[in-house]
């Protein structure tokens, strides 16, 4: 059985559709989830050693895009295969990646030093990416908000990082502008931040860690 997606600006292929989706999901979520309990993996390393703590989540985003690459490359060969096409806009793709690294590793830096202190943030962050993953339209398409659940969508930076992820593999178009400032927009703010917020808790690691 297929599943075909209608009136989408996509494609109709709703596999391809829900895995060009998910890529970039995966690849922030994977840092942040990881990046939470670094500082901790790693103590022996940042205590004992002169050590720049906050080289610790960059370095998961780096691991992480191992597995991305590979997941690419299976998109992009599917897509090939399936739709009997390749984008030249993926060349863009490596701008989108950084923009959801400067995301994730923001992000990853405040959970890293929360987890620290408090170390049930963890789990509290994995309930929070539970719903963060429904609130972005990864298995739906975002014509199911609609009106004044609109917000939702405008306000969350994986929106539009998914849409440009979509745009890129799945179509010969370029992704939307909107979507470019407004995700480098929340990856700037987050990065930095996320920087500011790291270098202020990490005053108290070496008597706790």
């Amino acid at each position: 059985m297929q599943f075909k997606l209608h009136d989408n600006p996509f494609t109709t292929n709703y596999p391809l559709f829900l895995f060009a989706g998910m890529l970039p999901w995966l690849l922030f979520s994977d840092t942040v989830q990881r990046s939470a309990t670094s500082l901790l993996d790693q103590s022996n390393l940042i205590t004992k050693t002169v050590f720049p703590s906050e080289i610790v989540p960059v370095s998961v985003f780096l691991s992480s895009l191992v597995s991305h690459g590979l997941a690419l490359a299976l998109v992009i060969a599917a897509t090939g295969v399936m739709l009997n096409q390749i984008s030249i806009f993926l060349l863009l793709l490596p701008i989108y990646i950084f923009i959801v690294g400067l995301l994730a590793v923001g992000v990853g830096w405040v959970v890293a030093s929360l987890h620290v202190f408090q170390r049930d943030t963890a789990q509290v962050l994995s309930v929070v990416l539970q719903f963060w993953f429904w609130l972005t339209p990864i298995f739906v398409t975002e014509d199911l908000y609609k009106g004044k659940a609109h917000w939702l969508l405008v306000a969350n930076p994986l929106y539009h990082i998914v849409r440009s992820y979509r745009f890129l593999l799945l179509t010969h178009s370029l992704p939307d502008l909107g979507d470019l400032l407004a995700a480098a927009a929340f990856g700037a703010t987050a990065f930095l931040l996320g920087g500011l917020f790291f270098r202020y808790m990490k005053r108290g690691f070496a008597d706790v860690l």
